[in-house]
């Protein structure tokens, strides 16, 4: 089969089946085509939990997956592409948030999405990229731990200086791919285009953004702004999502090394079988581990829209 008889066959199957896909905005332009939503992991979730299908595909990596089982627990949940992890949710455990809790007994202790059901249950809240700085500011707490993710962190720290931060040395191998060199020659070759950049990136990328933002907020700046020429820092799958939403604007990786290996593993073959039911994994939570991982994301929903 070709790409287009493939993606025909999804969108039967899917019908047939009773199934909604979700598909990371990370993920390949064929597979976003067959996707009932796109978009970021937090929000794919709750699409999940208000679709009328049972059975739920996530084209993603796995705490993503995770996620949509936390927040519908009676529909199968299915990871499309079983080896698809992401190593900054595999950068702590939960018997590490344990013994930060012993060394800061007065602080909060925050964790990004972008970690394991397990380790959610030993946090105090949840963030996302694009909630954290309105959540942070409303935590009673003056002393806030905030992992993995460090350059998020001191993107937070920046904003919110009445806050004492206490960062763990983790972050997204991916975003911090990027370095000064790369921001600074391709600056000089599109000195006329805008620099949008996800807060996962290091400090010294910050610096030259026009924009900083999840990775829904770049692609939204993107299609409003007056620019005609944009260098985007983030996944470089949405340099190529971006010219198909504005076909009248110029798109350039601030990196060509700035790919996420885990997030291109799951190809439009893996969806199919998944949709055919011979592919992907059922993704299971114990009752417990959803039921405690839940609390800091529903204070996050709380707090965050």
């Amino acid at each position: 089969m070709n790409t287009r008889e493939l993606q025909d066959a999804i969108m039967e199957l899917k019908k047939k089946n009773d199934v909604c896909i979700l598909a990371h905005a990370y993920q390949s332009q064929d597979i976003w085509d067959v996707a009932d939503y796109v978009g970021d992991s937090y929000g794919l979730s709750v699409q999940a939990s208000k679709a009328p299908q049972q059975t739920i595909i996530m084209s993603g990596v796995r705490f993503m997956a995770e996620s949509v089982k936390m927040l519908s627990p009676d529909k199968k949940v299915l990871l499309a592409n079983p080896g698809a992890s992401c190593p900054m949710a595999a950068q702590m455990d939960r018997d590490d948030i344990l013994e930060l809790r012993k060394q800061y007994p007065d602080a909060a202790i925050v964790a990004y999405i972008n970690t394991t059901a397990d380790l959610k249950r030993a946090v105090d809240y949840c963030v996302t990229s694009s909630s954290a700085v309105k959540i942070l500011k409303q935590i009673p707490n003056k002393q806030i731990v905030f992992i993995p993710d460090c350059n998020l962190g001191s993107w937070c720290e920046e904003q919110l200086p009445d806050k004492e931060f206490i960062l763990v040395n983790g972050g997204c191998p991916t975003h911090m791919r990027m370095i000064e060199r790369d921001v600074k020659a391709i600056k000089e070759a599109h000195p006329n285009a805008e620099v949008l950049v996800h807060p996962e990136v290091l400090e010294e990328i910050r610096k030259y953004a026009d924009y900083i933002g999840s990775t829904t907020g770049i692609m939204k700046r993107a299609q409003e702004s007056d620019s005609k020429e944009f260098i985007i820092g983030t996944e470089n799958s949405i340099v190529q999502h971006l010219q198909f939403m504005c076909p009248d604007k110029v798109f350039y990786p601030l990196s060509k090394e700035t790919v996420c290996h885990n997030m291109a593993l799951t190809t439009l073959m893996d969806i199919y079988r998944a949709v055919e039911g011979t592919g992907g994994e059922v993704m299971e939570l114990d009752d417990q581990v959803r039921t405690e991982a839940l609390r800091p994301i529903e204070r996050m929903v709380e707090m965050g829209g």
